[in-house]
């Protein structure tokens, strides 16, 4: 039978699962992005984009690890919308100088005394007891990282980060985790700072991961911000790839998923990497032998949809208002009568918001605080002007399912 204890599913957020399946171009990509920084040619920062569950946050902690194998320094946080930058990026920057083995002297004393400048800026009127201590025994450097203008403080700690990290011949590559929560001036601040980067020539590179939406949000902050980044939009798998991501840690625990599972599999997940393994998951406990069927897909299905309904649906719909949440059923409704209707619909299934307000019975500017507080709680996303998406691949169908 199959033995549940050797399950090697594992839907976690962030959590790597067992095959990284259909991520291979990134990661060569940026292996190449590494070594070409390191002899000093140009090379641009990158940008994962995608929808939630399409594995960004998974892609990035694998793209850190490559960088660890090469001996670079490397940080990483994750933004949020009540966070400033300052503190979270000096604690990455921290963490990467440590990473880079510099020996101990003026030159790393100067720069740690710089991150603890850059970090306790935040704090104006601040007692000097208690002031925020990212972990640096050096006295802040005085008149470098600390002038209050976050664009010009980033662009100085960059500097003087990258300048340490081409002294050992090596690099540093901060990675920012939901990018598109940055405040706007931050946003400024890190295009400003790849913008020098990139002019000088320091081994400092960034990675950001966010919400499709991400490019639009660089670019409303600088117009050159297209120029800046190397953009990956990542997507769900393809058959071949959803295969792999099940066939090969089954074959490891010396076991197999039939052809029709396979298929029946790819029919319920979407080839979404996160919802192939809340599905493989919920089908290898139930499975009573190898090879899995179809049949035991279908047995197991329920089980993963009260899974996913109560971990990655109910906790985002929960975070809604009463009215926001009627702005999303709309939206679902909306998006499913499109598709009965057989109306050419895109592959994120948008809508218009004027269809919305139609809709509901409600004059557009009605509908205009639900919808900002929906794209501020990251559930929605505007990739054109007019219309708007779930952040989340399958929220129109849970909303149905839920009414």
């Amino acid at each position: 039978m199959v033995d549940p204890i050797r399950n090697p599913y594992a839907p976690g957020a962030g959590q790597r699962p067992p095959e990284l399946a259909g991520r291979d171009e990134q990661l060569q990509r940026f292996q190449v992005v590494l070594e070409r920084i390191q002899r000093g040619r140009p090379e641009r920062s990158m940008i994962l984009t995608g929808l939630r569950g399409v594995g960004k946050t998974v892609l990035l902690n694998a793209l850190r690890s490559t960088a660890v194998r090469a001996r670079w320094g490397t940080g990483k946080y994750e933004a949020r919308p009540d966070q400033g930058m300052r503190r979270p990026m000096a604690a990455a920057l921290h963490v990467a100088v440590r990473e880079l083995g510099h020996p101990r002297g003026e030159e790393l004393d100067h720069v740690l005394g710089v991150i603890k400048a850059f970090a306790q800026k935040d704090q104006p009127g601040a007692k000097l007891r208690d002031r925020w201590n990212p972990g640096i025994d050096v006295p802040a450097i005085s008149g470098r990282a600390d002038s209050g203008d976050i664009e010009i403080d980033l662009v100085e700690l960059f500097t003087d980060v990258g300048g340490l990290a081409a002294d050992v011949g090596k690099g540093v590559a901060v990675f920012i985790d939901e990018m598109q929560d940055l405040a706007p001036e931050d946003v400024s601040a890190v295009c400003a700072a790849c913008h020098e980067l990139s002019q000088s020539a320091l081994p400092v590179i960034v990675v950001g991961a966010g919400l499709p939406h991400l490019p639009a949000v660089l670019s409303a902050s600088k117009s050159y911000s297209e120029r800046l980044f190397r953009y990956n939009r990542i997507d769900r798998l393809s058959r071949e790839e959803a295969v792999r991501a099940l066939q090969n840690p089954a074959a490891d625990e010396d076991a197999e998923w039939a052809q029709d599972a396979l298929e029946a599999m790819y029919a319920a997940t979407g080839g979404y990497p996160y919802f192939i393994q809340a599905y493989g998951k919920e089908v290898w406990d139930l499975a009573p032998r190898s090879p899995i069927t179809a049949e035991d897909v279908r047995v197991a299905a329920p089980d993963a949809e009260e899974e996913l309904a109560v971990g990655f649906f109910g906790s985002r719909y929960e975070r809604a208002t009463p009215g926001e949440r009627e702005y999303l059923r709309a939206m679902a409704d909306l998006a499913a009568q499109q598709v009965e209707a057989g109306q050419e619909v895109d592959e994120v299934g948008s809508v218009a918001t004027a269809d919305i307000a139609a809709h509901l019975g409600r004059k557009p500017q009605s509908l205009s605080p639900a919808r900002d507080a929906l794209l501020k709680k990251g559930l929605i996303y505007s990739g054109e002007r007019g219309r708007i998406a779930f952040t989340v691949p399958h929220f129109g169908r849970y909303l149905r399912a839920q009414a």
